[in-house]
């Protein structure tokens, strides 16, 4: 197992297709990045669910994913698994962002992930953020599209059960979904923690990675 330390990373961005999406994908990761450096500044974009419940959802959330950092959320209005249709609108929200943020990180959906709206937002990032380590978040669902990941970040037992704690907490319009449960999340942090040798861990794919090994 190679382990390569980023050192640092003072600025991230985290888009989602929908709210929730961010902190399931990778809400472990940002709990254990913010924690561990406080005032990183974060920016997130979400693309659906503004002016709703929703939105109030994932501001409440994500300030909570993200304790101490410098929190900047923007969440659109595009309507839900339609981004497709809406795909002027998604490309002139990431290209905004990207106007506005030199993050040292993207998490972002992975582009081979089985929902249109995911899939679409991920090749929109990866386009529009092309010199920047992009890591793509994966999130459990019906059409059974987990894969084999390139990258992990280990969980420490506190903070896999702070991240579950924290969906259930601040998503409550989520609840009722069938895989939305506490056996779900654990189960593949369980899964993925196997694969890099930790108790727990959220796996990213890598599209594409430049390393400069000789500093």
């Amino acid at each position: 197992m190679i382990r390569l330390g980023a050192g640092r990373l003072d600025r991230i961005v985290a888009v989602g297709a929908h709210c929730d999406d961010i902190a399931i994908g990778a809400g472990g990761t940002l709990l254990t990045m913010c924690l561990a450096h406080p005032g990183t500044r974060v920016d997130a974009l979400v693309l659906s669910g503004g002016g709703s419940e929703r939105e109030q959802e994932e501001q409440a959330a994500l300030a909570a994913f993200c304790p101490g950092a410098d929190l900047r959320l923007t969440v659109h209005k595009l309507p839900d698994g339609r981004l497709p249709a809406h795909w002027d609108e998604a490309k002139a929200a990431v290209e905004e962002l990207r106007e506005q943020a030199e993050p040292d990180l993207v998490l972002a959906p992975r582009t081979e992930d089985a929902h249109q709206d995911h899939r679409g937002l991920a090749k929109l990032v990866t386009t529009a953020f092309r010199d920047h380590l992009v890591l793509g978040y994966e999130i459990v669902k019906w059409d059974g599209d987990l894969g084999r990941m390139a990258a992990y970040q280990p969980l420490s037992p506190e903070i896999a059960e702070q991240k579950v704690r924290l969906l259930q907490e601040h998503y409550p319009s989520q609840r009722h979904r069938p895989w939305y449960d506490r056996e779900a999340f654990l189960g593949l942090a369980r899964i993925r923690g196997i694969e890099c040798h930790a108790r727990y861990a959220e796996a990213f794919a890598v599209t594409k990675l430049t390393l400069d090994l000789g500093d």
